[in-house]
């Protein structure tokens, strides 16, 4: 069995707001950049699955934090892949701090797809993704959970433009986690409260297509719908403030 990654970093002036902490779409930022890394370093990255026309798609993510580090703290992430299923692969999380505590824990959920026809397939496909380089660690919290559409009673309209897409012209996941928190109340994000977030990943949305970001507050979760101008829903979104 696989031992957990293990990368260093800190917080950079770029990954935080006006309060000097890092923000929810940075520390989900780094999460994925490290995640790539280590397929990578591991053999099942990007690299290696595009000679035979498949990509890795992000599904689902849940995602903890109890305190937002600050910027220039030096952190350790350490992830790792603890299961794969027919269609899903399961990799997680954990942000530790200097004094060596936990602040922030993520599951996430990702699909094999045929790069071209942007289905999924089996990731019995992907000969480079052996189980020996499965960790028997446990996940470090629950799962993504499923996600209802909602009846926003805020709404905003934007065009998919340059700085939004990817590498297929497509909009990059964290776009379209950094669009729901703009819809938010300023006071909100300032507040830097712990938090946990549930996002799915549904449908993806093309360079100049009009988006509708739907945002509504029930208590403590703040719920968020994004719909494509095919009324395609591209996005749901909760997070639920602690």
């Amino acid at each position: 069995m696989a031992e957990k990654s293990i990368f260093k970093f800190r917080i950079e002036p770029q990954d935080v707001d006006f309060t000097f902490h890092a923000r929810l779409d940075s520390l989900c930022s780094i999460m994925l950049h490290m995640a790539g890394a280590d397929a990578q370093n591991r053999g099942f990255g990007v690299d290696a699955i595009m000679v035979k026309n498949r990509a890795w798609v992000l599904s689902r993510m849940s995602v903890e934090i109890d305190r937002f580090p600050k910027q220039y703290e030096g952190m350790e992430l350490r992830t790792w892949v603890s299961e794969n299923r027919l269609l899903l692969s399961t990799r997680n999380f954990e942000m530790v701090d200097a004094a060596g505590e936990v602040v922030c824990r993520a599951v996430s959920q990702w699909c094999l797809i045929d790069y071209e026809r942007r289905v999924p397939v089996s990731l019995e496909e992907c000969d480079t993704f052996t189980p020996d380089k499965l960790c028997s660690a446990p996940s470090p919290c629950t799962p993504p959970r499923k996600l209802r559409g909602i009846e926003p009673t805020e709404s905003t309209s934007r065009r998919v433009v340059y700085s939004d897409i990817d590498f297929n012209h497509h909009v990059n996941t964290m776009r379209y986690l950094a669009m729901m928190l703009d819809v938010l109340p300023i006071d909100m994000l300032s507040s830097n409260r712990p938090l946990r977030l549930d996002v799915h990943f549904m449908h993806e949305c093309r360079l100049g297509q009009t988006i509708s970001v739907g945002y509504c507050q029930q208590g403590e979760e703040s719920m968020f719908e994004i719909i494509s101008d095919e009324a395609t829903v591209a996005c749901r979104a909760v997070i639920e403030w602690r």
